[in-house]
């Protein structure tokens, strides 16, 4: 099924119900009014969901709406942990290239998982703002999941069995104040802006053959200001799957119902895939040239990120906002973006 929350004035927004071609959605307050309900009570509410859900997309529900993403907030608005992950060893490697780093760090024998802000998660059409372009505004398309509660000690196969939706999201990155953050030892705070999700959450047999092993072997495409900079694989390069990132997570502690966790930016090795998030751009250009030539984005700037399932359908619905000064009240407008070869060849 798939899952949103609409906006009604309040922190914790809506429940609805999505059906399956994100067309049509239908309030589930019926059922449940907020999604943190549901996955605390996964077992008895989720098939009243799904009856929900399985009439909205046979067309017998009188009071169902025209779905519409700009009335969404994040599907969860805000969850009691939010857990950022590096799954695609591509990325982490290309940026150990770029700062002259050698070895592999031991990057492929344990996930990196960061602790990020949870208190305010944002909706996938609300801008990003922010003080100054000379933060080095970034984004970072990549997937999240949702789990119910997971037991400390888990294998990853056991974690597996947890995961209860899964979403896309823009982890956005302020890349100019991640240095003096990063000097301190400590994680990173105001480097790491509220991270937005995409409209829908749905849980992972919406994804059919394509969710697999605790990964989603499917492209995601990240749109620039209106161009094409990234249809990278999410499956075949991802070095931590799912599963393995909840268990990392679960090894000292439990997790309680309604964590997210995030797999980083989706990376591959095959530069003509395009990028997920400008820096993974500047490494290639830095090691190609000494020097990175892309610019981070600018105010008025836009970025799209979208899954399609293998019925050419988007999944998730999109992911589409405008990069604004945080004392701006429309954006201005967009320079073009760089964009990957294949795209520049069409």
């Amino acid at each position: 099924m798939k899952l949103a929350t609409y906006k009604d004035g309040s922190r914790d927004g809506q429940l609805v119900v999505v059906s399956r071609d994100l067309s049509q959605a239908h309030y589930a307050n019926g059922i449940a009014s907020r999604l943190q309900q549901v996955l605390d009570d996964w077992g008895f509410l989720s098939p009243q969901l799904e009856e929900l859900y399985t009439s909205l997309n046979h067309g017998k529900l009188r009071h169902a709406f025209n779905f519409d993403p700009k009335q969404c907030m994040a599907p969860l608005p805000r969850a009691g942990q939010w857990l950022r992950g590096s799954a695609y060893l591509s990325h982490l490697q290309l940026q150990r290239q770029a700062r002259g780093e050698t070895g592999d760090a031991g990057l492929d024998l344990d996930p990196l998982l960061v602790q990020g802000a949870s208190d305010d998660f944002r909706g996938p059409c609300e801008p990003g703002r922010f003080a100054s372009e000379a933060m080095g505004i970034d984004f970072e398309a990549g997937l999240a999941a949702v789990t119910g509660d997971v037991e400390q000690g888990v294998t990853p196969a056991q974690a597996l069995e947890g995961v209860r939706l899964l979403m896309l999201c823009n982890d956005w990155s302020l890349r100019q104040l991640q240095a003096s953050e990063q000097a301190k030892g400590q994680g990173a705070l105001q480097s790491r802006p509220a991270v937005a999700f995409s409209p829908v959450a749905v849980t992972p047999d919406e994804l059919g053959a394509a969710w697999s092993g605790g990964r989603v072997d499917l492209s995601l495409q990240t749109m620039w200001n209106g161009r094409k900079v990234g249809q990278c694989d999410a499956g075949p390069e991802m070095g931590f799957h799912v599963g393995q990132l909840i268990a990392h997570a679960a090894k000292t502690r439990r997790l309680r119902a309604g964590c997210v966790i995030g797999t980083g930016p989706v990376s591959n090795k095959d530069a003509s895939r395009g990028y997920s998030c400008i820096a993974e751009k500047r490494a290639l250009e830095t090691l190609d040239g000494g020097a990175p030539k892309t610019a981070y984005m600018k105010f008025g700037d836009t970025v799209r990120i979208e899954m399609k399932g293998r019925d050419g359908l988007s999944l998730f619905g999109a992911i589409d906002q405008d990069v604004m000064s945080l004392h701006d009240e429309e954006p201005v407008d967009a320079a073009p973006a760089t964009t990957f070869a294949a795209d520049a060849a069409e």
